[in-house]
């Protein structure tokens, strides 16, 4: 059965450049169809604004073939050219766009080239990354410097539902990649509630590696890898523990937390975004892909239901 494709969303930058060649080698590994877009900008809908239409066709078609030679130009030496002159060039804004083609080819994977942006610019406009993460309801990839390959992958778990699939996808690019792979939980110290007796934080740290131990690093089956509990809070001990390792990807479950709450408190993902210490995988919560092939469904014995001479008889088959 085939994968899923990989899409990766590329511009004329050196980070999309080094987006394409990481995108490319996986999608080579894993035997997926691979796909570059760009988004070019949107003309008409500018101009139509200041009713300005005339020729307004001609000029969009004129930038497209302007930003296709831009961005195949800096790709030139990250892929090769037949993946290059099938670069598909759409207008709009890159997060809708990449959207668009992912549910249009039905993507497995979206890989974009990350950039760092000023807390200025994150507030007003945010960056295509971020945005792109936000709404994805696929794995998106979101690579830092040029790590053309993987050799140590570290994955951050939880309780929470997202755990499953993302020790599934992290354990998927380990083995396609040949690389080591390291599971972390972190920790966070118990919240004071002024209202509440405090808690014994002794009990609560062993409460939690009892969960560990029963709950989540049994799924983690890949032969060698490394499980580790730390204390501390999450994003900072995730920084320093991809640093010190180190780590070549991060793979995190996106909790889908509501538009809102995103926007007013953030979440770990979007902070690790923000800081890009090494490239994130960040998986959507119930995400199932393609990349990580599904184990067989068991065969169990259907019940068949018979009527005769006014009985119920159930039987198995």
């Amino acid at each position: 059965m085939p994968r899923k494709p990989i899409l990766i969303g590329v511009d004329a930058s050196p980070e999309a450049a080094g987006a394409a060649a990481l995108g490319l080698n996986l999608a080579q590994r894993s035997g997926a169809r691979c796909q570059l877009v760009h988004a070019a900008r949107d003309v008409w809908t500018e101009l139509a604004a200041v009713q300005l239409p005339d020729r307004t066709y001609e000029l969009n078609q004129a930038l497209q073939n302007q930003a296709r030679d831009q961005v195949a130009a800096a790709l030139t030496n990250a892929v090769p050219r037949e993946l290059i002159e099938k670069m598909m060039v759409r207008l709009g804004r890159a997060a809708v766009v990449i959207q668009g083609v992912a549910t249009e080819l039905d993507a497995g994977l979206i890989v974009l080239g990350g950039k760092h942006h000023t807390a200025l610019g994150r507030w007003l406009g945010g960056s295509t990354s971020l945005n792109v993460v936000r709404t994805a309801k696929v794995p998106v990839l979101v690579t830092a410097r040029s790590p053309v390959e993987l050799t140590r992958v570290m994955v951050a778990v939880d309780f929470s539902p997202a755990a499953k699939p993302t020790i599934e996808l992290a354990e998927h690019y380990a083995k396609l990649a040949g690389a080591k792979l390291r599971a972390l939980s972190v920790m966070e110290p118990l919240p004071v509630v002024p209202e509440l007796p405090p808690a014994n934080p002794a009990e609560y740290y062993q409460l939690s590696e009892e969960l560990l131990e029963r709950d989540i690093w049994p799924l983690v089956t890949l032969p060698g890898a490394e499980r580790l509990a730390r204390h501390g809070m999450v994003v900072d001990t995730l920084l320093r523990e991809v640093s010190e390792w180190p780590a070549d990807l991060l793979v995190v479950g996106s909790h889908g937390k509501s538009w809102a709450q995103r926007v007013l408190i953030g979440s770990v993902t979007e902070q690790l975004l923000n800081h890009l210490p090494t490239s994130l995988l960040v998986v959507p919560v119930g995400v199932t892909t393609a990349l990580v092939p599904e184990p067989a469904a068991a065969k169990q014995p259907r019940r068949r239901v018979r009527r005769a001479k006014g009985k119920t008889k159930t039987t198995r088959r």
